[in-house]
């Protein structure tokens, strides 16, 4: 699998990863100003209740500078935003494994309890398929940017002979392999 820069910039697929970044974003924002509006002790292990989920200082600070870049990558769009939702996203997975781990111990550096893993989990598969969709996949079909991208030889319009290629069901475009042998 490659992520590069070098795929298509302006699709309509940058659309839904703006959405996924900023609706992140605002979110992570929300609750890190929660935090700080709580005045909680930056690093106390057994946390508050904010938005019903365990915080403290750290977890604030962390929350909004996420939130932020998040909604930075929104506000640029783009491929930028499709990979700043899977890094992110795939973050907040590990952090939810992180947290998982650290529960109820003195290594518990950003309070968290169970719904915190919880959340991060949910919270990071939302971001990461908000950043995979259209972008990776086995079967992407023939007329999404990103693969035709990457199969160039397939895409080019002047391969393609229109007498011998039949109509293909509405929306879908016609499968280029048939159109080659269709053409010899």
């Amino acid at each position: 699998m490659r992520l590069s820069d070098e795929l298509p910039q302006d699709h309509r697929l940058a659309t839904v990863y703006r959405y996924g970044a900023a609706t992140g974003g605002v979110l992570l924002l929300a609750f890190g100003t929660l935090g700080f509006l709580d005045r909680l002790a930056f690093f106390d292990t057994t946390g508050r209740q904010v938005a019903g989920l365990s915080s403290n200082g750290l977890l604030s600070l962390v929350s909004v500078l996420v939130g932020l870049a998040l909604v930075a990558g929104a506000v640029i769009g783009g491929n930028l935003a499709s990979t700043l939702n899977m890094i992110v996203g795939g973050l907040f997975v590990l952090s939810g494994f992180a947290g998982l781990a650290v529960l109820d111990s003195g290594a518990n550096l950003l309070a968290f309890r169970m719904p915190n893993v919880i959340f991060a989990f949910a919270m990071g598969l939302l971001i990461l398929t908000f950043g995979m969709y259209g972008r990776v996949s086995g079967g992407l079909p023939h007329d999404n940017p990103y693969w035709r991208a990457r199969h160039p030889e397939h895409a080019t319009p002047q391969a393609v002979a229109p007498q011998a290629v039949a109509l293909p069901a509405r929306g879908r475009t016609p499968d280029p392999v048939a159109v080659e042998s269709a053409g010899d």
